[in-house]
């Protein structure tokens, strides 16, 4: 049996050709939408959670406006691209069906490490419960996706004691990466600087899943291999664990399968405004 080529099964943009093209769509997107929230007074772009530039949020209102359901939205790029400028259009779906979401951006990599920006989200999530006094869903795609499960096993009460334990208790991950081991010999590990030790410390796969947790892992039908295996293993291991899981394979590549964010109709939003919405109660 041949070994698996690890480069070709993690290279999402070499996997799917027209990828420039799918970006320049997720910015005009994103733009129109900034701009039709901010026209109807549903946004607040820029909300500073950090120390540097790239630590903020942007938080998009539904009509019922800031008692809604809350759900956070950390987007992809492997840790080292992109800002929430490109996923603006993450929320309409959500916001249509009355969940409030905040878009966050982090530091990237090589400039911080991975473990830099699992702890950032932390401080974004322990800035929400601080304005809105109320748990949260998370959801995120592909670094997002990793980054979800990490907020979903976070120990909050030993970071923050004011905050409740189950501050992040159900979380949605699209196209995750939950076991980082792989990611060590790949050409992008020129900035992650993973080895051995820090991969499996930054795993949520392997970490303790804190009781009462829930986390869908979500792929596309045509993604790699390895991007179905991380989410069906996380999954089963989780569940295993005592965590409520469900693994989804939804149409669509590494890139096309977050579409469906942006559709009040779809599937994809019912299910993540139906986890939003049992936290409430």
């Amino acid at each position: 049996m041949a070994a698996l080529d690890y480069e070709a099964e993690y290279n999402n943009r070499a996997r799917v050709p027209d990828s420039a093209d799918i970006f320049a769509r997720w910015a005009r997107e994103a733009e129109d939408y900034r701009a039709e929230t901010l026209k109807r007074d549903r946004a607040e772009l820029g909300l500073s959670y950090g120390d540097t530039p790239r630590q903020f949020i942007d938080l998009f209102l539904p009509a019922q406006g800031a008692d809604a359901p809350l759900a956070l939205y950390i987007h992809g790029g492997y840790w080292r691209a992109f800002d929430p400028a490109s996923s603006s259009q993450a929320a309409r779906g959500l916001n249509a069906r009355g969940v409030a979401v905040a878009v966050v951006g982090y530091d990237l990599c090589p400039v911080v490490t991975v473990a830099d920006i699992v702890g950032q989200i932390r401080r974004a999530c322990i800035y929400l419960w601080q304005r809105f006094g109320r748990r949260m869903l998370v959801s995120g795609h592909s670094a997002g996706g990793h980054l979800t499960a990490a907020m979903v096993a976070t120990d909050w009460q030993a970071l923050y004691p004011k905050a409740p334990a189950d501050l992040t208790p159900v979380g949605y991950s699209i196209s995750g990466v939950f076991d980082l081991k792989p990611l060590i010999g790949l050409a992008m590990n020129q900035d992650l600087r993973l080895d051995e030790e820090k991969a499996r410390s930054l795993s949520p796969l392997l970490w303790r899943v804190p009781p009462g947790r829930s986390l869908d892992a979500a792929v596309g039908d045509l993604e790699s291999g390895e991007f179905k295996r991380q989410s069906r293993t996380i999954a089963d291991t989780w569940q295993k664990a005592g965590a409520a899981t469900r693994y989804q394979e939804w149409p669509g590549n590494h890139f096309t399968i977050i579409d469906p964010l942006s559709d009040p109709q779809s599937a994809m939003v019912a299910r993540i405004a139906e986890l939003a919405n049992g936290l409430s109660r």
